[in-house]
């Protein structure tokens, strides 16, 4: 990748380091009881929203079947609305099936278990504590007296300052990036029915095969298309990262090159795996 790399897209996740945080006054000191308390907070409203949610009954997702539905325009206007105007929705088999096992399963749940609840919580946090202080920047986590007080939500007034700072810089150096990048791509003599068949965002690689051509097949159901067949035709393999198959494709670059394309691709995964490939065409297909 030549402007969307690994060090863009964490660039991106770090514009909105002062979101969801508070400033405390008890956040500038090592104190656990504080933290206890703060703690035993955000673990009681996390239980509560997880028992509301485990006790949600899926019979509403059958409410909106039959129900009858009236064009945005005429719904909205001041002209009558007439039959003409207006369906009734029916509920695909499959989906109504989908919804009744969900009701099957739910009507034999057993009870709310809190304790696991609670340990799952717990992991998390830890989880949370150590990515914070491993993915904040290092003079910032420098000033934060208990990294636990912070993941759980509160700072001081000076460190929420330096967020704030930080997360515009990280803006700022991420547009400029992205509109390098929306020039350069402009700049390339493709057309508009090559660079549309590219369009697997969020979709997951289930399989990679390399050799006469490059044949990448996707489990689509996280994206947005319904292809789920991509062929590089004549491939020159110039890069190959490992663990490709099971992580989702994020984002590519596609360049022209005097005997094809040059296309650059990043997944999402554990060690955010690059693809780069020249080829002589491109080709998808729905299987």
């Amino acid at each position: 990748m030549k402007y969307l790399t690994k060090e863009w897209y964490e660039l991106c996740q770090q514009t909105h380091l002062h979101f969801g945080l508070r400033v405390h006054n008890g956040a500038n000191k090592l104190d656990e009881n504080l933290f206890l308390r703060l703690y035993k907070r955000k673990e009681k409203a996390d239980v509560k929203q997880e028992r509301e949610l485990y006790n949600l009954d899926p019979r509403y997702m059958l409410e909106h079947n039959g129900q009858v539905l009236t064009r945005v325009d005429k719904a909205f206007g001041e002209e009558e609305v007439t039959e003409e105007d207006q369906i009734v929705f029916h509920m695909p088999p499959e989906e109504r099936a989908h919804i009744e096992k969900l009701i099957a399963e739910y009507d034999v749940r057993p009870p709310f278990d809190e304790k696991k609840c609670k340990e799952e919580y717990k992991e998390s946090m830890e989880s949370s504590f150590q990515y914070k202080a491993e993915h904040l920047p290092k003079e910032i986590v420098e000033q934060i007296a208990d990294i636990r007080v912070f993941t759980l939500g509160y700072c001081t007034r000076e460190v929420m300052l330096q967020l704030k700072k930080q997360s515009e810089e990280n803006r700022r150096e991420m547009e400029r990036v992205s509109n390098e990048y929306r020039e350069a791509i402009l700049a390339q003599d493709i057309p508009d029915e090559i660079r549309s068949r590219i369009q697997f965002h969020d979709c997951t690689v289930t399989e990679l095969l390399t050799g006469d051509e490059v044949v990448i097949r996707f489990d689509t159901r996280g994206g947005f298309t319904n292809i789920n067949k991509l062929t590089l035709v004549a491939p020159e393999i110039i890069k190959q990262d490992g663990g490709i198959v099971g992580s989702y494709w994020l984002y590519q670059e596609l360049y022209r090159i005097d005997n094809g394309y040059e296309l650059h691709v990043l997944f999402d995964g554990e060690h955010m795996p690059e693809l780069i490939v020249r080829c002589a065409d491109i080709l998808v297909e729905e299987e």
